[in-house]
Parts: structure tokens; C-alpha cells; sequence
């Protein structure tokens, strides 16, 4: 398993690089501050990706996303922070973060952001 000196993520070979697949990761506990007022924000966040050399192992990713439990961060900004961390360690083929948000003031969000790697032209 190789260490990434990125955000404490770790990785390993993908064992199918020749296929595409999908590898959803779901943690139902996510927690950040609001950076306005200070409190909690409470919700979902989905990991989906194609990976293409390497696979983000999960326990490092647990602790990369309880990270923002005190950080002061905007919904839209921590799904496309995550977003561009996971792609930059992961470099997969696609990725999409959705983050889905607990009511706060009788409203709900649900947040997407997504990547598709560049394709090489063929000349």
C-alpha cells in the first residue's frame, strides 16, 4: 500500500485497470462547521468513482473526511475541496462527490461535483 504525502490518504494498485468499474464509498456521518455561524453541519457524502491505476484505501479515507468535523467551510467548497483532494491522490478515470445536507432553516442541499479525466487525441 502506498502512503500519498497528500492529505493522509493512502492507495493501492487497482486489481482491474483494464476495466471499468464503479467503487462507491458512502459515509452517512460527515461533519463540518458552518463558517457564518459556527455550527454544526451534518451530512452525506458519496465518494463514486472509476479508478484507473489506483484504489483510495478506505480506512484512510474515514480519517481525511473527519478532518472537517471543526473547519469552517462552505457546502459547496468541501464537495469540490474533496473533489479535487481525491482526484489529485486518486488520478481516476471519473469521480463524482455528492454531499447531501441535513435541514437547516426548513431548507435541504444536495451538493455534485464531478471530474472526467482528459482522453488523449488520437493523431
Amino acid at each position: 500500500m502506498a502512503k500519498s504525502h497528500n492529505y493522509g490518504l493512502e492507495t493501492f494498485p487497482n486489481p482491474q485497470p483494464k476495466r471499468d468499474y464503479t467503487i462507491r464509498h458512502v459515509a452517512p456521518e460527515f461533519t463540518s462547521r458552518c463558517p457564518v455561524t459556527g455550527q454544526p453541519d451534518f451530512g452525506t457524502v458519496t465518494v463514486q468513482y472509476v479508478p484507473d491505476k489506483l484504489c483510495v484505501e478506505l480506512k484512510s479515507l474515514k480519517l481525511y473526511l473527519q478532518a472537517f468535523r471543526e473547519e469552517g467551510i462552505f457546502y459547496e467548497a468541501v464537495t469540490n475541496r474533496i473533489l479535487d483532494e481525491l482526484v489529485s491522490v486518486v488520478a481516476p478515470r471519473a469521480m463524482k462527490i455528492e454531499t447531501c445536507w441535513s435541514p437547516r432553516g426548513g431548507l435541504t442541499s444536495t451538493i455534485v461535483a464531478e471530474y472526467t479525466k482528459p482522453r488523449r487525441s488520437k493523431r
